[in-house]
């Protein structure tokens, strides 16, 4: 005597044949996986050959691929081919690469010029434009040479537009004094150079270099555990206010109503201020004198 769960699958082909409609819903569960799968890979710039990217359009220009700069800037040419910004191509049956013109516009007419006349995205003002109706007046003006970095990197703007930020938006500093554009990795000391990245950092800031007789160990994660390179809403460039920034790594503990942190009693400590700025740990990067961060 067979039971009905088994009447019903001799129906669509026996007990051993699976259900079109349960292979078709089986099938789909896989698009989750699938789709996590290509996130967790991080495809990004950093992570292929070639990114296609959509150049801005000059009129009366032509973009003219890396081989024509090769010609007058050798030297250039041949490192910028380990550069980050190397990768760049534009789209279409022709495709060139295109990383020198992607910051610098295309480059048909200061070819064809012999130089006189500057790219259309020149970072210096350069020779003045020739006179009469011809498309190389209608290049655009210089610029600054974040704005080319900001085309691409428009998150960085709004980090710049932070309370707290590097000096870029004011002019006393550049995007290349940190990331140079030429030649490696576009952060400055990665690549060939081997140095660790809080290096470029203290080039700015020496007097947090040390050594130290008791140095504060999160200096050996790196600057940007405790700061964000760009903007922050937090003074410093702190990547969180106050203790909170300090708590991430000394732990609290509640004992009996009194509050430790490393083993000694900060309950009335933390109403002071914060860590750094009511008196005890003044220090942050490192002490000659005192293991507890004193100066």
């Amino acid at each position: 005597m067979t039971t009905p769960g088994h009447q019903q699958s001799g129906q669509h082909g026996g007990p051993g044949v699976e259900r079109p409609w349960r292979r078709l819903m089986r099938s789909w569960l896989w698009l989750p996986v699938a789709l996590s799968g290509l996130m967790a890979a991080g495809l990004a710039c950093r992570t292929v050959n070639r990114s296609v990217v959509v150049l801005p359009e000059v009129p009366g220009a032509t973009y003219v691929g890396n081989k024509e700069c090769e010609t007058c800037h050798e030297e250039i040419v041949r490192d910028f081919v380990t550069a980050d910004h190397a990768r760049l191509m534009a789209e279409g049956p022709r495709a060139l690469s295109v990383g020198c013109e992607s910051c610098h516009g295309p480059g048909s007419l200061h070819v064809e010029s012999g130089g006189e006349v500057k790219p259309p995205y020149s970072f210096s003002a350069g020779r003045p434009a020739p006179a009469g109706d011809h498309p190389w007046t209608a290049r655009p003006q210089a610029r600054a040479v974040e704005e080319a970095c900001y085309r691409c990197h428009g998150h960085v703007r709004a980090q710049f537009n932070l309370p707290s930020h590097h000096p870029l938006p004011e002019g006393r500093m550049s995007c290349t004094d940190c990331h140079p554009p030429h030649k490696g990795l576009a952060h400055k000391g990665g690549s060939t150079q081997l140095r660790a990245a809080e290096e470029t950092c203290l080039e700015c800031h020496p007097a947090q270099r040390g050594p130290f007789v008791f140095e504060h160990e999160a200096l050996r994660e790196g600057c940007s555990v405790c700061h964000t390179p760009h903007g922050s809403i937090h003074p410093k460039l702190l990547v969180t206010r106050d203790s909170n920034l300090c708590l991430r790594c000394h732990f609290q503990q509640v004992q009996g109503g009194v509050l430790r942190i490393g083993g000694v009693d900060h309950t009335t400590r933390v109403r002071q201020g914060t860590c750094w700025t009511a008196g005890c740990h003044e220090a942050v990067h490192g002490s000659r004198v005192n293991s507890s961060l004193r100066f």
